[in-house]
């Protein structure tokens, strides 16, 4: 990419109540990184003016693997999309032989060759040599690049389904994945265990069904469940999230961090299309079921982290809370 001597900044929201939202949505990161002790980088700034929209967080991301050496993971999370289960952490030891995590799946990127194989809005990547050469990889495609156009026609007419002749990053992550799979593909993991990052319209609906099976289960009698109602210091956080994990396992049905079977708590709502900043969601959405979606979203995940002070909403879209009973949620 060609150096520039200026960072732009985002400017503000030009929907309605835009910024207030954005705000709320950091919020979320902010206790979620909080919680399990992760530093939060958050940034607004155009790094590289040129990159704009979907491609800024490549160099966002680059700049934040340089400037932190000592992390070995870097985690990408759109603007749009909100943890919605403060109690789960990362499978690392998972991805032990792997430097890339992305929500998708493998018949549609190798297979099918899908522009909408996977999602570019949520990933994890190692800080590695390997990783700043796939970005390089991947800026390349992007519009600070003099070959912007002609992968905009590549991709084109290579992927399955693409309509249009616009280079953007998840069509062109999906053909370096599949393009070269032995050099980037075999180093990377396409997430399906768990909601990585979870379609919004797929969970909204059923975030208060979640909300009652845990509560019914905490609910249970018996040490374990008591014990799990106990009032304790957010600095416990994680040891009562295992805790709480584990007695979930055999309550409710569903892998841990959700998915679309079972009734465990997503990782991450990812609201896709809702665009909480322009307020203008795309067209096969509403902006009355992308609003409510992102409020009872965002205070699902909230009720979690108010707990702790011994509060939680009056109801799921609503702005007030109320105090809770010492014994929540034995009492009610």
């Amino acid at each position: 990419m060609e150096s520039t001597k200026s960072l732009t900044e985002a400017p503000p929201c030009r929907g309605d109540g835009g910024d207030h939202l954005l705000l709320r949505f950091l919020k979320n990161k902010v206790d979620y990184c909080r919680l399990h002790g992760i530093e939060l980088f958050y940034n607004n700034a155009l790094l590289q003016p040129r990159m704009l929209a979907y491609w800024a967080k490549i160099p966002a991301v680059r700049a934040a693997m340089l400037a932190h050496p000592d992390a070995e993971w870097v985690w990408w999370v759109d603007a749009d999309a909100i943890f919605t289960d403060m109690d789960f952490s990362l499978p690392l030891d998972r991805y032990k032989d792997h430097n890339l995590v992305v929500y998708g799946w493998n018949k549609e990127v190798y297979g099918e060759r899908s522009w909408v194989g996977l999602n570019a809005g949520v990933f994890l990547i190692r800080n590695c040599q390997w990783s700043l050469d796939f970005m390089d990889a991947w800026a390349r495609m992007g519009p600070a690049s003099p070959e912007y156009a002609k992968w905009g026609n590549v991709l084109h007419d290579t992927l399955q389904g693409k309509s249009d002749h616009e280079s953007d990053d998840q069509s062109a992550l999906v053909y370096l994945l599949s393009e070269h799979e032995e050099k980037w593909g075999s180093k990377t993991i396409l997430e399906l265990g768990y909601y990585f990052q979870g379609y919004w319209v797929e969970i909204v609906d059923r975030l208060d069904g979640i909300a009652a099976r845990y509560e019914s289960a905490e609910r249970r009698p018996g040490a374990a469940a008591k014990a799990l109602r106990r009032r304790h210091a957010e600095r416990e956080h994680l040891r009562y999230a295992e805790a709480r994990n584990a007695a979930m396992r055999s309550a409710i049905p569903g892998p841990a961090g959700g998915g679309q079977t079972g009734w465990r708590r997503p990782v991450m709502t990812h609201f896709t299309g809702g665009q909480p900043c322009g307020g203008k969601p795309n067209k096969i959405y509403s902006k009355k079921s992308c609003a409510d979606g992102m409020n009872r979203a965002l205070n699902f995940a909230d009720d979690q982290v108010l707990r702790a002070y011994g509060f939680r909403h009056k109801d799921p879209l609503s702005d007030e809370v109320r105090p809770l009973p010492f014994d929540y949620p034995a009492a009610q």
